[in-house]
């Protein structure tokens, strides 16, 4: 964190401390957190407040915003109002940071914030007061069921989990109208090759998110060599199936061709990539164009540590392999400098690993070419792939320790969301249910009674309700 009176010592030294294990993603939201902080600090210090004033009117701007309704702002911070589950990650990476000054910091306990003349005084002001009295969570005590004792912000808020956006399943009946017409390459739609029409890297990503589940980064840590055809469906089925390992960024197994010493320690992908090519894993770097997050938290190998795809249904996993095949053939004659499997193709970063941006431009000029909307809420962007293979799984009858593992989720409740029934298929599902129940004579008859009367007069003609009343601009609240 850079001011204008140079670097927040502090800070530095806290990010240094986790730098190795955290992410770049997080590192960013720390400073963020911190420059928010640092603001308001400077348009506030001058105010009259007691420290659990300060910190509460902090608080409630970042969720309500600093303008007033009067369109003004005294602060002249020009805050928006912020989601819920984003300024409680602000307050959180605070209060961490806070708690890491307590624990290794000599704190000083300034009485006003006009006291202090730098920013490490203030900051250290804010967290001597977090230390003494949680000054960021501001907490009553309650004592929950299993007799421990813990905190609960009192003007923290919680987020709605009400579930009020549209299904985000990739529709299953495009899905090969997307992988076929879709990413075919401009010009060359009805070209009888078919490494010249179709994109295959593409593809082969999609096949990914799609056909195995894999959340839109991982993909992008693929290199060449975890990939080779399944040698127990092979030899019990007769059928090509890839055989697909994505491995720990940073703490995966290096692959054989890394011929080094290693003293008895792992070989892992991260000191593969420094030592061969230079080059950091795709989630502990800063450029954009590079970076590739990791979220998976349970491995099928902990002591290579890899995910094994599962492909379902298994006829996507033979597409891949065939497709995999040919685009290994247009790789030939392109020159590379790291073992990543997806690389740009031509053009000046030709050879180059491909990015997530790049894929995910590719992916909606496709949606778009077969009559599409690209849209998040529609299914119809990356995420919805993974969605899909969910929903396939539950349709499929699946146990749900199953579908756990196969998408890789430590608990049994990460996977539901995914699984949802989607609106559709609630309504279908009630509209069942009550003929169901309107067949065991169970419904209630009077109420049937009333309907079947004195509503035909109210509004014959639907000038008040009705799909002509919204078209016509009235008032849907």
């Amino acid at each position: 964190m850079l001011t204008q009176e140079g670097i927040v010592e502090s800070h530095l030294s806290y990010l240094l401390d986790h730098v190795h294990v955290r992410s770049q993603s997080w590192l960013d939201k720390q400073v963020t957190a911190l420059k928010l902080f640092i603001q308001f600090l400077d348009a506030n210090s001058q105010l009259a407040l007691t420290p659990k004033e300060f910190f509460k009117v902090f608080v409630q701007q970042l969720y309500s915003g600093t303008i007033g309704t009067d369109g003004l702002d005294p602060s002249m911070l020009f805050w928006k109002p912020r989601r819920v589950t984003t300024a409680n990650a602000i307050i959180n990476s605070l209060a961490n940071y806070s708690d890491w000054l307590g624990e290794n910091r000599e704190l000083e306990g300034f009485l006003s914030i006009s006291d202090t003349s730098s920013y490490d005084e203030r900051i250290n002001w804010a967290a001597w007061h977090h230390k003494m009295n949680r000054a960021f969570l501001a907490h009553t005590w309650q004592l929950p069921d299993k007799g421990e004792i813990r905190y609960r912000p009192d003007y923290a808020k919680q987020s709605t989990t009400a579930r009020i956006e549209a299904p985000k399943i990739f529709p299953e009946k495009y899905f090969a109208q997307l992988l076929f017409e879709g990413f075919s390459n401009y010009g060359h739609r009805y070209d009888s090759n078919l490494g010249t029409r179709l994109n295959l890297r593409d593809i082969l990503i999609t096949l990914l998110l799609n056909g195995a589940g894999l959340r839109m980064s991982e993909p992008f840590h693929l290199y060449i060599q975890d990939v080779t055809l399944d040698p127990v469906i092979a030899r019990g089925t007769g059928k090509q199936v890839a055989l697909v390992r994505i491995y720990h960024p940073a703490e995966g197994t290096a692959p054989n061709d890394w011929q080094v010493k290693s003293n008895g320690q792992a070989k892992t992908r991260e000191g593969y990539l420094k030592t061969k090519y230079g080059l950091l894993p795709r989630n502990r770097s800063a450029d954009r164009s590079y970076r590739a997050g990791w979220k998976v938290k349970k491995l099928d190998n902990q002591q290579e540590k890899y995910i094994h795809v599962q492909w379902f249904p298994l006829i996507y996993g033979e597409l891949f392999y065939a497709f995999w095949k040919l685009y290994l053939r247009q790789l030939r004659h392109i020159p590379v400098n790291h073992p990543f499997a997806f690389i740009s193709l031509s053009g000046p970063q030709a050879g180059q690993p491909l990015s997530i941006t790049a894929y995910y431009q590719n992916h909606q000029r496709a949606v778009k070419s077969i009559g599409l909307t690209p849209s998040k809420l529609s299914g119809t962007s990356p995420h919805g792939h993974r969605h899909a293979y969910g929903q396939r799984l539950k349709n499929a009858g699946i146990d749900s320790l199953v579908r756990r593992n196969a998408l890789h989720h430590s608990s049994l409740e990460s996977q539901l969301v995914y699984c949802e029934p989607q609106f559709d298929e609630v309504s279908s599902m009630l509209v069942e249910a009550d003929k169901r129940l309107a067949s065991a004579e169970t419904t209630q008859p009077v109420v049937r009674n009333y309907l079947a009367q004195g509503f035909d007069d109210v509004d014959p003609q639907e000038l008040l309700s009705g799909q002509g009343y919204l078209v016509e601009g009235g008032d849907d609240e």
